[in-house]
């Protein structure tokens, strides 16, 4: 099907752009500052695009409030990539040889968890998988180690749709947090978590390059296996670009974040974002023929996922809400149903238009 307009993309990432965004990149394709020439043909050494690295990095600083004590990498990999470089960098740190801690909440804490078994021992402190991940483990129920390195969680569960609503409290182990989906979505206390990391093409911009964002006095501590490009300290010394860094994709994420501070910050974005998931899920709830299956506290703001009940009626709703230009609402293969992702480009007309077509849909069911 082809569309002679833009539609409202509901994937999960790569992800909708803010069209402010997509239009300075295409006018700046083929002339970039003057040069004669695209930023993606240029030397990442130049100091043209050091320039962009710099700003990328400060604004990036800005819009989360990171403090100096904090590195921030812009690597490659995405967030599979860190599964295995996070245990690498970070399980040295335990008291007794290796091992960490892990809350799994959904499909992508779970990958975390069986990567890192590699590398040393890896502790089921809490699971959801019995309530089908859709809910968080009650606090009380987490069976936290004395000796692990670290505990990590994934803040947002793309696949899911399960948000943790705040930084969970582990004592005084350092916390390691998976924000590939919501990271810039709402504001968040960086001093609360040792290591905070993401790919981009969610929330930030096309994919290619991933964040970590760690604190400076846990580099330097890696295995001894730890491939050159996963070492974070080896990352820091030479400003992440150990090998060449994807230009294009920090370029792009540059332009994300110049453009979220022109909205005003996250803490505006945050109360888009609050209002938006709001009138999906007010209307799910009133709904005869939709329904979301996650306790209510630890629904995703990002992800909504439901369920059509009568699932025969699954092929028509995606075939006539694609004809209606509202794409990618199929649900993951591992979840089923459907799935509506509404990051921080997406705005609020797109879910407006999702909600009255679902309203549409269910009258004429």
């Amino acid at each position: 099907m082809t569309f002679d307009r833009r539609i409202f993309n509901f994937a999960a990432g790569p992800a909708t752009l803010p069209e402010e965004v997509l239009k300075q990149a295409a006018d700046e394709m083929l002339n970039w500052r003057g040069l004669g020439t695209s930023v993606m043909e240029i030397s990442h050494r130049s100091k043209e695009f050091m320039e962009v690295y710099e700003e990328t990095l400060q604004d990036l600083r800005t819009l989360m409030h990171i403090p100096d004590t904090y590195e921030i990498l812009l690597l490659q990999g995405g967030g599979l990539g860190q599964n295995a470089a996070i245990p690498m960098n970070l399980m040295p740190l335990a008291k007794n040889g290796p091992k960490a801690d892990f809350l799994v909440t959904g499909i992508w804490s779970e990958k975390s968890f069986k990567e890192a078994q590699k590398y040393g021992t890896a502790n089921l402190a809490a699971s959801s998988a019995a309530e089908k991940f859709n809910t968080i483990p009650a606090r009380s129920t987490w069976n936290l180690s004395s000796d692990a390195a670290y505990v990590h969680y994934c803040a947002n569960e793309t696949i899911g749709g399960v948000e943790f609503p705040d930084v969970p409290d582990v004592g005084g182990t350092p916390l390691v947090a998976d924000i590939s989906s919501n990271i810039l979505s709402k504001e968040m206390d960086v001093n609360r978590c040792a290591v905070w990391f993401g790919g981009a093409q969610k929330n930030i911009g096309p994919s290619g390059v991933t964040i970590v964002i760690v604190r400076k006095d846990l580099l330097g501590h890696s295995m001894g296996i730890t491939p050159t490009i996963w070492d974070w300290s080896t990352q820091a010394n030479t400003q992440s670009m150990i090998n060449t860094p994807p230009t294009f994709s920090i370029y792009m994420a540059g332009l994300g974040f110049k453009w979220l501070l022109k909205q005003g910050g996250v803490k505006v974005i945050e109360k888009r974002n609050q209002e938006k998931a709001d009138l999906l899920y007010n209307f799910l709830d009133q709904s005869s023929l939709y329904e979301n299956r996650v306790t209510k506290e630890y629904r995703s703001r990002m992800n909504v996922t439901f369920f059509l009940k009568d699932e025969n009626l699954n092929a028509e709703f995606l075939a006539q809400s694609n004809a209606a230009g509202l794409v990618a609402l199929r649900g993951h293969k591992a979840a089923g149903g459907m799935r509506a992702s509404i990051y921080n480009a997406m705005p609020i007309e797109g879910v407006k238009a999702l909600v009255e077509f679902m309203r549409d849909f269910e009258r004429r069911a």
